[in-house]
């Protein structure tokens, strides 16, 4: 099969942004009875808002599936001999399925674990590299943001040196876009608002304290008198008298 041919590559295009457009963390949510990722918590479906809405178990399953829907494509072309073209198409493209999935209105992900899976697929060192950025950031600071930008940083700097051209530009286009869909983490970094791993947002944790605060005080205004308020009262009265 001539897989450089322009047919081949539209269709390896489609197929990988079909795979790519599974939304794994909205997936995930369901099945385990979660808000939708999309409209609560940070509203980015992927791992890391998942573990703010439902742990540790949940996340794990988002992001392998994130990772998978990046890696499987590039690992199959792989194995049936495609050139460097065709992988870095059905890369790009997983990723930008991600991104703007078509079985989801089009709202998905910043893409950090997506693109993870795909630069594995597409060359083990440059991937291994940008994977290792991100957990030592991620360890260093908690931001999960931070660790997606730096991890972005390394893969376009490392596929200079250990990508083809055709790897070389489909690499570099998704650590722009990567960037570029942390633009409001970055804001919130500089403000010092971001939260970091594991953690609810500001917003999220004021609004339910805020919510409890309200309960208890409706609450306490609702209560009966006690027996002795109600005899005190009622003395009060009779002296009056």
């Amino acid at each position: 099969m001539h897989f450089s041919s322009w047919p081949s590559l539209i269709g390896i295009a489609v197929a990988s942004y079909l795979i790519g457009s599974i939304a794994s963390a909205v997936i995930v949510a369901r099945i385990f009875k979660l808000p939708d990722p999309r409209q609560a918590g940070s509203g980015n479906p992927g791992a890391t808002n998942v573990l703010r809405l439902g742990g540790k178990k949940a996340a794990i399953f988002t992001l392998l599936g994130d990772l998978g829907k990046g890696l499987a494509p590039v690992l199959l072309l792989r194995a049936l001999g495609a050139p460097d073209e065709a992988l870095a198409v059905a890369a790009l493209f997983a990723f930008i399925g991600h991104l703007f999935p078509i079985f989801f209105g089009f709202k998905g992900g910043k893409g950090v674990a997506t693109a993870a899976g795909a630069l594995l697929g597409l060359n083990p060192i440059i991937g291994g590299l940008a994977v290792g950025t991100w957990l030592l950031v991620a360890k260093i600071t908690r931001y999960s943001s931070a660790a997606a930008i730096a991890a972005a940083i390394m893969a376009a700097l490392t596929s200079v040196y250990f990508g083809s051209p055709p790897i070389l530009l489909a690499i570099n286009l998704m650590s722009i876009a990567l960037i570029y869909r942390h633009r409001q983490n970055i804001r919130r970094l500089l403000r010092g608002e971001e939260p970091r791993i594991g953690q609810k947002s500001h917003a999220k944790s004021h609004a339910k304290s805020h919510a409890k605060s309200h309960a208890k005080s409706h609450a306490k205004s609702n209560a009966p008198a006690s027996p002795t308020s109600s005899q005190e009262a009622s003395g009060q009265e009779e002296s009056s008298q």
